[in-house]
């Protein structure tokens, strides 16, 4: 994941935890969560929609021909 180790994700959590505060962590830790569930919907949706328009366009000139 990003070339980072247990030890550089150890300092992240740290500074997170120094910023924000035990209190907000949780929070953002949600939203950070949704963000990226909602993008990986987002983009398997669009590439389904697309392997779905090139199997239609498969479908149409096989039975054209």
């Amino acid at each position: 994941m990003f070339g980072l180790g247990a030890p550089e994700l150890l300092l992240i959590l740290i500074i997170a935890l120094v910023v924000f505060g035990p209190g907000k962590l949780p929070t953002i830790g949600r939203a950070l969560g949704k963000s990226l569930r909602e993008f990986k919907e987002a983009v398997n949706t669009g590439e389904t929609k697309e392997i779905a328009d090139k199997t239609e366009k498969a479908g149409e000139k096989s039975t054209n021909h």
